[in-house]
């Protein structure tokens, strides 16, 4: 029995370098770009791991749950962390930055999420990556949420680490990710003595084995078939254009704050101000007696295939996630999102639950 998925022929080194090289053109830059067998939390944990020790000063920024994470990994490599926490309906500027860079010199290294698919917010990051750059610190993007949503420009920006997944805006496979490194952040590693080596962690492995044999020999078994999607959802990107690809997503995200404020009914955007906001996810924040989880089971039981989900944790009563990324950036999904949103406040019967109006909401998504 034949089957498409199945009895592939291998998946050739020479292939393997040209889609990195397809990544290295979506992310404009010259440095070298490892594609790595797992999803993105693998090359987000190894390049820390890689470029940190216990002679590393780190400026964290908090703008969300993931950068909170990337200072637990930097303390567990011994990095003295400085952490910049901001709240997170609102995003950290390149003023905050400069301030903290300039209070402790002797920061080296800087960590930063790019987009917080989390919490809806996206920092400037090219202002950042200036202040970052003339200090002389290692930048290190955490790019997952943003890529394909808008615009990311490593070189341009100086990022030394940038790290991709291809399952949110890209509309790819969550089972492989990449990260770009720059020539001072290999040196970093490679002076680091803590740095993971012969481990699935280790980016210097791939250095070795890989990028300085000429990428001509893989070093393992690629994951064929998440190989291939990526490939194709980087060929769709380049037909569609990734500037189409990036207005689709900045439309579905005005759409949805246009329609949500015109719905009515206590729902209302969680990140205040719309430049702060992040195209490839709206959060919203629910107000009243209603829960957001609760809100959010009701929508999907009248379209189980909406891209609606609660916030994690403590953000599961408050916050809705409207994940418009991939192939639901459309206006079909964000108007369907608001219909089964504005029907499950109505039947909430909570405070505000009678002034919720869906056609003024859909007149307002249409512009």
């Amino acid at each position: 029995m034949t089957h498409p998925l199945l009895d592939l022929a291998p998946l050739t080194a020479a292939r393997f370098a040209s889609v990195e090289d397809r990544v290295a053109r979506l992310l404009g830059t010259r440095n070298d770009v490892v594609i790595m067998q797992g999803e993105a939390l693998l090359p987000l944990e190894g390049a820390i791991r890689g470029c940190a020790g216990p002679g590393t000063t780190a400026l964290n920024v908090i703008t969300g749950p993931y950068g909170q994470t990337f200072g637990d990994w930097l303390r567990e490599c011994g990095a003295h962390v400085i952490d910049l926490a901001v709240p997170f309906h609102t995003a950290v500027s390149a003023e905050q930055v400069r301030v903290a860079l300039g209070e402790h010199p002797e920061i080296d290294f800087v960590s930063l999420v790019h987009a917080e698919a989390a919490t809806g917010n996206t920092n400037p990051v090219a202002e950042i990556g200036e202040a970052v750059r003339e200090h002389g610190a290692l930048l290190y993007l955490d790019a997952v949420a943003s890529v394909g949503a808008e615009p990311v420009r490593v070189d341009a920006w100086g990022v030394d680490l940038c790290v991709i997944g291809g399952q949110k805006a890209m509309g790819g496979p969550a089972g492989v990710s990449a990260v770009s490194v720059s020539e001072r952040a290999w040196a970093r590693m490679a002076a680091n003595p803590r740095a993971p080596r012969h481990s699935y962690l280790s980016l210097l492995d791939w250095k070795e084995r890989w990028i300085d044999g000429g990428r001509r020999a893989l070093p393992h078994a690629p994951a064929q078939l998440e190989m291939l999607a990526l490939e194709a959802c980087l060929e769709r990107i380049e037909e569609r254009g990734l500037e189409a690809v990036m207005r689709a997503h900045a439309s579905a995200a005005a759409a949805t704050r246009a329609g949500v404020k015109a719905l009515g009914g206590g729902l209302e955007p969680y990140v205040y101000r719309a430049r702060e906001a992040a195209p490839v996810a709206t959060t919203l924040r629910v107000k009243g007696a209603a829960s957001a989880s609760d809100l959010v089971a009701r929508a999907l039981e009248s379209d189980p295939g909406l891209p609606l989900t609660a916030g994690g944790g403590a953000l599961a009563r408050e916050m809705v996630r409207v994940n418009h990324y991939g192939p639901d950036a459309s206006p079909e999904v964000v108007e369907r999102c608001l219909r089964a949103l504005g029907t499950a406040l109505a039947e909430t019967g909570a405070a505000g639950a009678d002034e919720v109006d869906v056609e003024a909401a859909l007149r307002a998504a249409r512009g």
